[in-house]
C-alpha cells in the first residue's frame, strides 16, 4: 500500500478515484507529515455501496453476537500491541503530548472491550407480559444498517473507536470519514480491523474533506444512520442533509463548559491546590482543543483574586513544545486556522474589557518549540462577562475566562447561561450543595470535585445545542440499533369483527 492509498472500500486499499492527494501537516512545525488520498463524492458512493451490500447480503448482521464480540476483543488486543505506534501517530498528527496519545489508545481499547461485553449481556431481547398464556410478545434489537461515521480533528482515534465499536457490536456496516486534518490514526485503526478479520465491506474508510465526502455521506439515501462529532455549524448542515431520507442522526457538537468553584472547596491549602490544578487541567489539556474543556471558570467572589493569581502564575509555567519531546506539557494548536481563530477571540475579549492575566500571544520559539509551529500561550482572561463573544462561543484553544458569583443561585444561572450543555463541574466541600447544584446544571455530564474523567459504561452527550443522542454506555449501543416488537399468537382463532 502506497502512502496515498488511504481509502478502504470493500476490503481493498486504494487511492482516490480522481487521483487527488492531500498533505497532512505537522502542527509543531507546519511541515508535511504524510500524504493521503483526497476522496470525493464518487469514493463516498463506492464505500456506501460496499457497506450496503455487506449489510443486505453479507454475513456480519447475522453473525452470532458472541463472534462479533470476539472480533472486538481481538481489536482491543491489537490496539494494545500497537499502543506506542498509535500514540506517536496521534501525537504527531494532532499536536497533543505523547502521554495524551497513550491515554487515547487505552480509552479506545476500553471502549472495544466494553461494547464486546455489553452486546453479549444485552442479547436476547425483552419478554413483554401480555396477560395471556396464548401470546408470546418480545421486544428485540436489530442493527440499524449502514452507518456513516464522521469524526473530528481533535480526538480522531478516540472518536473513531467510540463510534466503530458499538456500530460493529450491534451488527452494522459502516463508512467512516475522519477529519481531513488528522486522518492518520483512523487509517491505522482500519488496518487493525482488517487484521482482526472484519469481513470485506463491513468497514469502509474514505479520507477527504467534509465537502464533498461528509456532505455526501450525510445525504446519501442508502445510509441508515449518520453519527457526527464536530462543530455546531457543520452539525446543523449534517442534520439538514439527513432530513430528506429521514435517517437516524446522532450529533455531538461541543460545548462551552462551566467549572464552578465555591470558596468552601478551598478551605484548606490542599483543597486550594487541587482546585487550581484541576482548573488548569480543565482548560489547557490538549491546548484547550477539547469539546468538554472547562474554559469558563466561574468562581465565588471572595476567592477570586487569590485563585486567579495562582492560576495565572501556573499557566505561565506550562511547558510548550512538540508533543513527542520529554517534559512537554502542552503542544501546539492543530492548524494555522485554529491559531488565527484563537488570536481573534482573545483580541475581541480584550477589546470588550477583559483583563489579561497570562498568555495572550504566540510564545517565542526555543527549546522544543519550532519557529513555524502553531503554538499559543495558555491564556487567562479575568473580568469577563456574559456579553463577550469569548464567553458565549466555543474557542477550541488554550483560553480560560473568569466570571464571578456571590450566591449559589447566581452560580447556577451563570453555569446554565449557554446555548450548549455538554459538561460542567462544581467544586465544594458541602455534600448537600454538591448534589443540589449538580441536579440543577443543564449539562450532560457533571463532575463534582473533579474534571474530565469519563467511563465507557456511562453515556456521553449533551443538552441543548451540544447535540442529539449519546455515545458510550447502553445508550451508546442503542444509537446503532432499531427496536422491533415481535407479537406471536400461539392460539389463533377468528376475531369475527365483521359479520361477513
Amino acid at each position: 500500500m502506497s502512502e496515498a492509498e488511504t481509502i478502504h472500500v470493500d476490503g481493498v486499499w486504494r487511492g482516490a478515484a480522481s487521483g487527488a492527494r492531500r498533505e497532512v501537516l505537522d502542527p509543531a512545525d507546519a511541515g508535511t507529515l504524510a500524504v493521503v488520498a483526497e476522496g470525493g463524492a464518487d469514493d463516498a458512493d463506492a464505500a456506501v455501496a460496499a457497506a450496503r451490500r455487506a449489510f443486505d447480503s453479507g454475513p456480519w448482521p447475522r453473525t452470532p453476537v458472541g463472534e462479533r464480540a470476539a472480533l472486538l476483543r481481538v481489536v482491543a488486543d491489537l490496539l494494545q500491541r500497537d499502543r506506542e505506534t498509535l500514540a506517536l501517530v496521534e501525537s504527531r498528527d494532532t499536536g497533543k503530548t505523547l502521554e495524551e496519545g497513550r491515554v487515547d489508545v487505552d480509552d479506545v481499547t476500553d471502549a472495544f472491550q466494553y461494547f464486546a461485553g455489553l452486546v453479549v449481556e444485552d442479547d436476547g431481547g425483552r419478554v413483554v407480559d401480555t396477560g395471556s398464556a396464548d401470546v408470546r410478545s418480545t421486544v428485540v434489537h436489530e442493527p440499524v444498517g449502514v452507518c456513516a461515521l464522521i469524526t473530528p480533528w481533535n480526538y480522531p482515534l478516540l472518536q473513531a473507536g467510540w463510534k466503530i465499536a458499538p456500530a460493529l457490536a450491534a451488527g452494522n456496516t459502516f463508512v467512516i470519514k475522519p477529519s481531513e486534518i488528522t486522518p492518520l490514526s483512523t487509517v491505522h485503526l482500519m488496518r487493525l480491523l482488517v487484521e482482526a478479520g472484519l469481513p470485506a465491506g463491513v468497514g469502509n474508510l474514505v479520507t477527504g474533506a467534509g465537502e464533498p465526502v461528509g456532505a455526501r455521506l450525510a445525504a446519501h439515501p442508502a445510509v441508515d444512520l449518520v453519527s457526527f462529532t464536530g462543530g455546531l455549524a457543520s452539525g446543523t448542515k449534517v442534520m439538514a442533509a439527513a432530513a430528506p431520507s429521514v435517517k437516524k442522526v446522532a450529533l455531538e457538537l461541543g460545548g462551552k463548559n462551566p467549572n464552578v468553584v465555591f470558596a468552601d472547596a478551598c478551605a484548606t491549602e490542599e483543597g486550594f491546590d487541587t482546585a487550581v490544578d484541576q482548573a488548569l487541567n480543565a482548560a489547557f489539556i490538549h491546548s484547550g482543543q477539547v469539546c468538554s474543556a472547562g474554559s469558563r471558570l466561574i468562581i465565588e467572589e471572595p476567592l477570586r483574586e487569590r485563585f486567579v493569581a495562582e492560576l495565572a502564575r501556573r499557566a505561565d509555567r506550562i511547558r510548550l513544545g512538540r508533543g513527542t519531546e520529554p517534559g512537554v506539557e502542552c503542544g501546539p494548536l492543530v492548524s494555522a486556522q485554529q491559531l488565527a481563530r484563537t488570536e481573534a477571540y482573545v483580541a475581541s475579549a480584550l477589546a470588550e474589557g477583559a483583563s489579561l492575566r497570562s498568555g495572550g500571544a504566540r510564545p517565542a520559539p526555543g527549546g522544543t518549540r519550532p519557529a513555524t509551529g502553531y503554538f499559543y500561550a495558555p491564556t487567562v482572561l479575568d473580568c469577563c462577562h456574559r456579553q463577550m463573544r469569548v464567553i458565549r462561543e466555543e474557542i477550541f484553544g488554550p483560553v480560560l475566562t473568569v466570571e464571578t458569583f456571590r450566591t449559589e443561585d447566581e452560580a447556577v444561572a451563570l453555569a446554565n447561561d449557554t446555548e450548549y450543555g455538554l459538561a460542567g463541574a462544581v467544586w465544594t466541600g458541602d455534600a448537600s450543595r454538591a448534589r443540589r447544584v449538580a441536579g440543577r446544571l443543564r449539562h450532560g455530564t457533571v463532575w463534582i470535585n473533579d474534571y474530565h474523567p469519563y467511563l465507557p459504561q456511562a453515556e456521553w452527550g449533551g443538552f441543548g445545542k451540544s447535540g442529539i443522542g449519546r455515545e458510550l454506555g447502553p445508550g451508546g449501543l442503542q444509537e446503532y440499533r432499531e427496536t422491533k416488537h415481535v407479537y406471536r399468537n400461539l392460539a389463533p382463532r377468528p376475531v369475527r369483527w365483521f359479520a361477513g
